[in-house]
């Protein structure tokens, strides 16, 4: 069976295709915000592992807080960054009234401000609240198979019911990645995007 899958994914590779993940709300915690909101010597606790080597799911959630609104139960995602950062979709921007620019995951540097409540306390980011750009996540071997470079800017056809073609997307390569490519719920909504759905790589 692992040689049957494995088969399978050396085919999507080699016809540029790669599997399209939905990215709901989310919140990146560093470890002093992490205890600001969860209490001294507070860790993040694995719910479940996402399909980043590394990256989880916790228990713990969070409320963010904007000029216009909140929303409660946002997911919390480990482990720990250096940095905190809040991926929002431009709905939720719009609804919170939260001011986000498009970035780059871990391009915080004059991103917008949000507050964030957890059960011991609440803290207010001067920087922080981004869009995500739309980005596809490849090994060093799927890109140099689909022709691509880490930094490089493709379009990507989106095959649902509804075809969307993304333009200006992201390639990050790392032998840490598995190969995934990352929309937000208002992308998705767009493309109809609804369970296991593949995107093509254009260059």
């Amino acid at each position: 069976m692992d040689e049957i899958v494995q088969s399978v994914l050396e085919a999507m590779t080699r016809a540029g295709l790669v599997d399209v993940e939905v990215s709901a709300r989310h919140v990146h915690l560093s470890q002093a915000h992490l205890e600001a909101l969860f209490g001294p010597g507070a860790t993040l606790t694995p719910k479940r592992p996402l399909s980043q080597p590394g990256q989880f799911l916790s228990e713990e959630r969070v409320s963010i807080i904007g000029a216009k609104g909140r929303k409660d139960r946002v997911a919390v995602l480990g482990p720990v960054r250096p940095d905190t950062q809040v991926e929002l979709s431009k709905s939720d921007c719009v609804e919170l009234g939260v001011k986000a620019p498009v970035r780059e995951s871990g391009d915080v540097a004059g991103s917008g401000a949000i507050t964030i409540e957890g059960p011991c306390g609440q803290i207010t980011i001067v920087q922080g609240a981004i869009i995500a750009h739309n980005h596809v996540h490849l090994t060093p071997e799927a890109a140099q198979a689909m022709g691509v470079e880490d930094k490089q800017h493709v379009s990507v056809e989106v095959l649902s019911d509804r075809p969307v073609t993304f333009r200006d997307v992201i390639i990050r390569v790392s032998n840490k990645f598995s190969c995934r490519m990352h929309i937000d719920f208002d992308e998705a909504n767009a493309a109809l995007v609804n369970g296991f759905t593949l995107g093509r790589i254009i260059k």
